[in-house]
């Protein structure tokens, strides 16, 4: 039989759509009822089956390019538990996403708190830092020690255009999202609140990588925590002075977070590489921010 692959990625896309369980093998089974007096099943969507049967939570149609003849494959958001649930509204205490530059001014058109899960965190030994997405985008949420360190729940669509969806902006086995800063202010001491600035890189990665390592090119190499299609990694910064010859208040050299570029590798399960990005600049904006000569 001969499948329509673009009539079973709309009708998976209905599945996406209740954001509830279902019956997804129902689905594809309708979508080819004009075949389906043939009694050969060749359909080569793999795992199809397998992702019907476990069907939870919100599901995320993402669709193989090239023509080929696999059709969709079906990403599911992980459901939070009740403490990763808190810790996602602890992180929006507006009840959403806000402003990049107003933290008490919400922008619902970004979806609410619930709307939102917790797709990998990384910890270290100081504390933690996660990425927090739903369907249409995703923010970073680290707990703080001292609340007045908080940072805003800045929401950033994937694929970095409205509407948004998982499936925007894909490079292959490797996608890095964003390299930005957080504070983390348990990295502080309570005798001088300064420091705690974390360098952080996240994206989205195929099913087969294994392993996402971030060289920081400061001698330093992080193994990003991978999880449900996403990864994420931080490491302390280190302050220097602004090579733009500022100054602080009092009138001292003022420091700003070292940025350098960077470079993520993934690799698949026998330790091959599987996709890279170099020259990562710092405010990466997905693959849109990519430099001239990508490898």
């Amino acid at each position: 039989m001969t499948v329509n692959g673009q009539k079973i990625a709309e009708e998976l896309r209905l599945i996406a759509g209740e954001a509830q369980p279902v019956n997804a093998l129902a689905y594809a089974s309708r979508a080819a009822t004009g075949s389906s007096r043939r009694r050969r099943l060749s359909w080569s969507l793999a795992g199809l089956a397998v992702a019907a049967a476990s069907v939870v939570g919100v599901l995320v149609v993402i669709p193989f390019s090239g023509g080929q003849n696999i059709a969709a494959q079906v990403f599911e958001l992980p459901q939070n538990t009740p403490e990763q649930l808190r810790a996602v509204r602890e992180c929006m205490p507006m009840g959403g996403p806000v402003h990049d530059m107003n933290g008490k001014q919400r922008i619902p058109g970004h979806g609410k708190a619930e709307d939102f899960r917790v797709l990998v965190e990384y910890r270290d030994a100081v504390g933690s830092t996660a990425l927090v997405g739903s369907t249409a985008g995703f923010v970073f949420c680290t707990p703080q020690k001292y609340e007045a360190f908080a940072e805003r729940a800045v929401f950033t669509y994937w694929g970095y255009k409205s509407p948004g969806d998982l499936a925007a902006g894909l490079s292959g086995s490797l996608t890095v999202d964003a390299y930005e800063d957080q504070t983390d202010s348990h990295g502080m001491r309570d005798d001088d609140q300064s420091g705690g600035s974390y360098r952080v890189v996240a994206g989205r990665v195929a099913p087969g990588v294994r392993r996402v390592e971030i060289d920081w090119a400061d001698g330093r190499l992080t193994d990003a925590q991978v999880a449900n299609g996403f990864f994420v990694g931080r490491v302390l910064g280190e302050s220097v002075s602004d090579p733009q010859g500022g100054v602080d208040a009092l009138g001292e050299p003022r420091k700003i977070l070292d940025t350098p570029s960077v470079t993520v590798t993934a690799y698949d399960e026998a330790g091959q590489v599987v996709g890279q990005e170099k020259d990562v600049n710092y405010a990466w904006r997905g693959p849109a921010y990519r430099p001239t000569g990508r490898n």
